[in-house]
């Protein structure tokens, strides 16, 4: 009867053990994209606004380490929205593209928000 404790005690422990050896990794790879933005909007900076534009660069640049290997849902058209208002409208239009590719269901919200710079871009060029 001791034996059979043991044994089981000892079946139980290395199912513990060997489920606490290792980590799943993330679905996707944030960085530290939650905490840049929450700081940007609790204290709307210059900087804390590059220390975003940085924290989603780094997650897209890290990607390719996550389980999903690629970039969040929403992370270039995060992107994007930071270039937009920098006044950088090409590097917007080539985030929310890439957006767009990634995850087909953001094409319509993508387009509509590529089919504004162009009409502003239009307005500014008469």
């Amino acid at each position: 009867m001791k034996k059979t404790i043991s044994l089981g005690t000892l079946i139980i422990l290395s199912f513990i053990v060997s489920g606490c050896s290792s980590q799943p990794k993330p679905l996707y790879t944030y960085g530290n994209y939650s905490e840049s933005y929450y700081a940007s909007k609790k204290d709307v900076s210059a900087d804390t606004a590059l220390e975003l534009q940085k924290s989603i660069e780094f997650a897209i640049e890290n990607a390719d380490e996550s389980r999903s290997g690629r970039v969040a849902p929403g992370m270039y058209a995060n992107l994007g929205y930071i270039y937009l208002k920098s006044g950088k409208t090409d590097k917007a239009i080539e985030s929310f593209n890439k957006e767009k590719s990634i995850y087909p269901e953001s094409a319509h919200f993508m387009d509509r928000m590529i089919k504004k710079i162009e009409v502003l871009e239009g307005k500014q060029n008469d």
